[in-house]
Parts: structure tokens; sequence; C-alpha cells
């Protein structure tokens, strides 16, 4: 689940050009992330987000690990999610070409192990511009 995170924000920054996630809730039978968006979006949309998301999973895309110390860390890494006593060496988690991020979270070693990506609903509160999705593997 913790993989499918990582390409669902890879996703979302490539399609709306939003941050990753801010707020995320990683559970084995579902989960939820929150992303700030100007808009709602459409049910097209959303569709587009599902089929992109499983499209990557079935690539089977190694994930692969590498230790860096935090001032060479690439520029497109988010680092805004670090807590302040973090180490001064970080992992970065990279699924092949797709993403890059910092995270000390447990993953697959191949996209291919993850279970297709649906999205069980989602919702969005205009005054926040705070877009939850709702997911599962199945």
């Amino acid at each position: 689940m913790h993989t499918a995170e990582h390409i669902l924000n890879q996703t979302m920054v490539r399609m709306f050009g939003c941050p990753r996630s801010r707020n995320a809730h990683i559970e084995r039978k579902k989960s939820k992330c929150d992303y700030i968006l100007d808009t709602c979006p459409s049910d097209e949309q959303v569709a587009e987000i599902e089929r992109r998301v499983n499209e990557v999973i079935a690539q089977g895309l190694p994930v692969t690990y590498e230790f860096v110390k935090r001032d060479v860390v690439p520029p497109e890494v988010d680092l805004g999610k670090l807590p302040d006593d973090a180490s001064e060496t970080l992992r970065l988690v990279r699924i092949g070409d797709y993403d890059l991020c910092a995270c000390v979270g447990t993953h697959v070693q191949n996209t291919s192990e993850i279970a297709p990506f649906r999205i069980l609903s989602h919702d969005y509160n205009p005054d926040t511009h705070t877009w939850r999705l709702r997911f599962k593997l199945d």
C-alpha cells in the first residue's frame, strides 16, 4: 500500500502540478490522501488517475533505495514532511524512473507485487481547497 501511495503522489504531481499529499492515512485495507487543488477533479480525471497508477504498477518497475547526505538531495525531492530532528543522511526511495522521494517506510521490491489500485471515493472542500481521495488495492 505504501509503494502505491508513492505512485499516486507522483501521478497527482504530474497531472495537477500539486504538491505530494500533505495528509495521508495508509492502512492495509484502505487508505486516504489529501491534496491541495484549486478545483475538484472531474469524473474523467479521477478515472485517469486510477488508470495511470495501474499503468505504472503493471510496468513492473524496480523499487530501490539509496542513502544520501541532505545537502546533495536532488532538487525534485520534497523534504517538506521531514521532521526537524531528521538525520543528515536520508534514505531516498526510487520507483524506476517514475518517482523519487525521501522515505523511511516499507516498500515492495517491484511494482508488479502491488495489487490493482482502485479509487473508492473522493470529496472536495472548496473552503480549504482540499481534495480527499480514498483508495484500496484489490
